[in-house]
């Protein structure tokens, strides 16, 4: 799905109906009504969903979700088996949770593992949650992994894509639910342009530069 999107996610909506109408009757009811309110404006915030500048050129991998950057190294990517590059980005619950693609090109393979809830700051959780892997291949042949994964709190890995869907640099195909993580396994040759640490906006900011 292209820009400009709602502004709050449609995976949302429920969550904010309903919380919006608990908190209206505990209201009417004349009880104690502020916990209800802030369950509202709690997911009203975490479902929003602005549009985004997408930024880069033709070899720029854009950043697929908000979030903090946790892990920066060279390592095995266990789903192509090969040596790459992985960038992982952290998002807790108040970052913005829509999964964007981190670069023009077109699904190739799609794999879904069950798994556990750890916190998904941890190096672990890559291998030992929950998670949603995309093989994407770009108009000129580079092979990127894209993987989303459920953490301590995220219950729920949303994707609409598969093999032979092409996608646009900062193209919505996925989000999960209640805090999680998106790690990147790019080729060696890649220059990354962030740190650990850094902050990072799904679309808005180049993770890194393809060769």
């Amino acid at each position: 799905m292209n820009y400009p999107h709602p502004i709050l996610a449609k995976e949302g909506w429920p969550f904010i109906a309903g919380s919006f109408v608990v908190a209206l009757l505990a209201s009417a009811a004349g009880a104690w009504a502020l916990p209800f309110w802030l369950i509202f404006i709690f997911c009203v915030q975490f479902f929003r969903d602005p549009a985004r500048h997408i930024a880069g050129g033709p070899k720029s991998i854009v950043a697929p979700a908000d979030g903090r950057i946790v892990v920066v190294e060279e390592t095995d990517d266990p789903y192509l088996n090969r040596r790459a590059l992985k960038v992982s980005v952290f998002m807790n619950v108040f970052n913005v949770h829509s999964n964007r693609a981190p670069i023009e090109s077109t699904v190739q393979q799609k794999w879904y593992n069950p798994g556990s809830f750890l916190n998904a700051a941890l190096d672990k959780a890559s291998v030992e949650n929950e998670r949603c892997a995309l093989h994407l291949k770009t108009n000129d042949g580079r092979d990127v992994t894209c993987v989303q994964i459920a953490g301590l709190v995220a219950r729920r890995i949303l994707n609409y894509v598969d093999a032979g869907t092409k996608l646009l640099p900062g193209q919505r195909y996925g989000f999960i639910r209640f805090g999680s993580r998106v790690d990147l396994y790019l080729p060696l040759d890649t220059k990354v342009k962030v740190v650990i640490g850094e902050k990072v906006y799904a679309s808005s900011t180049v993770l890194a530069e393809l060769a």
